[in-house]
C-alpha cells in the first residue's frame, strides 16, 4: 500500500513511496520521491504524476524480473533440528508443495535417530505422518476451533513453540514421557524458558517492544 503525506510549507509538496524492482541479488531499493508540478523527482524522475496540481503519484509497482526464494520459516526450528548440514539451504529454497517428497524420509530418519523409541506423539501421529507434516513447512489454519501450535493448527504469540516441538518429538503418546511408562525417565520436553520477559502489546502488531 502506498503511503502519501501532504505537507504545506509555502508550496504544496506531496510525497509518495516508490518501490523499485528488486534485482537478482536482492538489492531492494526504496526511494522516497517528491512530486513537484506533477513530475516525480528522484529515482523515477520524469514520471507524470497528475499535472500541475500535484495529485497523488500513482506509479504502479513493477514485479518484473527474476526472483528467488531464500528462506522458509513456517515453523520455527524445524530446519535447525531436522535438516542435515547438506540439506538446510535446499530446504529453505524449496517451495512447500515439493517439500514433503524431498525431505520427509530424511526427517523421519532424523526423528528416529533423536528418539529411537518413538511410537506416536500426543497428537497420535506416527513417525511417518508426523515427519510428513513437519517436512511440509507451512502453518495450517484452524477453520473451526481455536488456533494453537500444539495442535498444529496455526500459532498464537503466546504459544511456546519450542516446548511444543520437544514434547511432540520426545513426550510419547501422552506428552509426558517416552513410552507412556511411569518408570521411564522423561526425555527432553522443555527448554526451561516458560514465558516472555515482557507482556505482549494490546495493539497491532501485538509483539513486545524491544528492550
Amino acid at each position: 500500500m502506498k503511503t502519501y503525506k501532504y505537507i504545506t510549507i509555502l508550496l504544496a509538496i506531496c510525497t509518495s513511496m516508490v518501490f523499485v524492482q528488486c534485482s537478482d541479488d536482492d538489492d531492494n531499493i526504496i526511494d522516497v520521491a517528491t512530486c513537484d508540478d506533477g513530475i516525480m523527482n528522484g529515482e523515477e524522475e520524469g514520471v507524470d504524476c497528475g499535472g500541475p496540481d500535484c495529485d497523488p503519484c500513482t506509479e504502479a509497482l513493477d514485479f518484473s524480473g527474476t526472483y528467488s526464494q531464500e528462506d522458509q520459516m513456517g515453523r520455527p526450528g524445524i530446519n535447525t533440528v531436522f535438516g542435515s548440514d547438506g540439506m538446510k539451504d535446499a530446504f529453505n529454497t524449496t517451495i512447500p508443495s515439493e517439500m514433503g517428497a524431498q525431505f520427509q524420509a530424511d526427517f523421519e530418519a532424523k526423528l528416529l535417530a533423536l528418539n529411537p523409541n518413538y511410537t506416536t506423539n500426543a497428537l497420535g501421529l506416527d513417525a511417518t505422518t508426523f515427519t510428513t507434516v513437519l517436512a511440509n513447512d507451512v502453518l495450517w489454519v484452524a477453520q473451526t476451533g481455536p488456533t494453537a501450535y500444539g495442535s498444529l493448527t496455526g500459532r498464537t504469540l503466546s504459544d511456546d513453540v519450542i516446548d511444543t516441538s520437544l514434547t511432540l518429538i520426545f513426550g510419547g503418546p501422552d506428552g509426558t514421557d517416552n513410552n507412556n511408562d511411569p518408570e521411564d525417565e522423561p526425555l527432553l520436553t522443555s527448554d526451561g524458558v516458560p514465558a516472555n520477559d515482557a507482556n505482549f502489546s494490546s495493539s497491532f502488531p501485538y509483539v513486545t517492544s524491544p528492550f
